[in-house]
């Protein structure tokens, strides 16, 4: 089998092409892609050339791993049949071409452990559950604090948010400077850090991915209380011992999602607790992918961009 995937060739080097599948083994799904996301954080350092060392890093290689699409082949055993609609984090399945994370492609090859079926209802948004599932995976658990302080409202900020008022949490402050991304706030405030004179907040996640900003968010901190950092980060973070000293702080890094943060995610969504609606601003077809890419990256105002492999030409 073949497919035709988005291949970044080198840093700024991106195109259409056409790429070799792996056969599928006994355990292996053949998924028809028909929406992949595009992450403005760890893709665009990919993009960029700015990714620090990586297991499994190098190019060319397929970016992506917010995948959702359809079924067209399934062995007895694996869970799954033809026409199961279902998310997907990427795959490995392109011969000497890496998959990393190889979810932008228009067909692909997966083990059936790494997908879960959601609602055909969803169409684009199902892209979203990895991102959704990697905020879950920040909060839920024991010795988790759910927080006062979110900063940054793009769509990984607007998600914790949402999360937060789903497991009944006060609703939390949100920073933004940019003022467009301030806007679309439901249920909680967005302010600029410049307004908020706050220097008690017991538990701060940043979703900014900005390396220089423990400073400024250890001294917003009440004494004993919690930085999660649940942005990606590619330089050194450093900070003044001092400050952090007189107040206890913690500091806490939240990786990526497991399994089970899909699946409750994907429970969340479904049950009507979580809403993914107003996240995508930016839909392209795959064949114009350069382009999405680059408006990606680079055009404050697309929150999130959407390739759709259904219109493609």
């Amino acid at each position: 089998m073949h497919s035709t995937a988005v291949i970044l060739e080198a840093p700024r080097t991106l195109s259409l092409g056409r790429v070799a599948l792996s056969d599928p083994g006994d355990a292996d799904l053949v998924i028809d892609i028909h929406y992949s996301g595009i992450s403005t954080g760890t893709e665009k350092l990919f993009w960029s050339g700015d990714m620090p060392p990586f297991p499994g890093m190098g190019y060319p290689l397929v970016p992506g791993y917010e995948a959702a699409g359809e079924v067209v082949d399934a062995p007895v055993g694996t869970g799954f049949k033809p026409g199961d609609r279902v998310f997907v984090p990427g795959a490995n399945c392109y011969g000497d071409v890496k998959g990393l994370f190889g979810g932008a492609s228009n067909r692909l090859v997966t083990s059936a452990d790494r997908v879960v079926k959601i609602d055909p209802a969803l169409k684009a948004e199902g892209a979203l559950l990895a991102l959704a599932a990697t905020a879950r995976h920040a909060m839920a658990g024991l010795d988790k604090c759910l927080p006062d302080l979110i900063v940054g409202h793009g769509v990984f900020g607007r998600l914790l948010a949402r999360l937060t008022l789903a497991a009944g949490g006060k609703a939390p402050t949100v920073w933004e400077i940019d003022a467009d991304r301030a806007m679309g706030a439901e249920g909680y405030e967005v302010v600029h850090p410049d307004a908020d004179e706050r220097r008690d907040y017991g538990c701060i996640y940043d979703a900014s991915g900005q390396s220089d900003l423990l400073n400024t968010l250890i001294g917003r901190l009440a004494k004993g209380g919690e930085i999660v950092l649940a942005g990606f980060y590619p330089e050194p973070l450093s900070f003044a011992f001092p400050p952090a000293f007189m107040r206890e702080a913690r500091l806490r890094i939240a990786a990526e999602w497991t399994r089970d943060d899909l699946v409750a995610t994907r429970d969340l969504i479904d049950h009507g607790a979580l809403s993914l609606d107003g996240l995508i601003t930016h839909t392209r077809p795959a064949d114009q992918a350069a382009e999405a890419y680059q408006t990606a990256f680079e055009d404050a105002a697309c929150l999130k961009m959407i390739l759709n492999w259904e219109t493609a030409a």
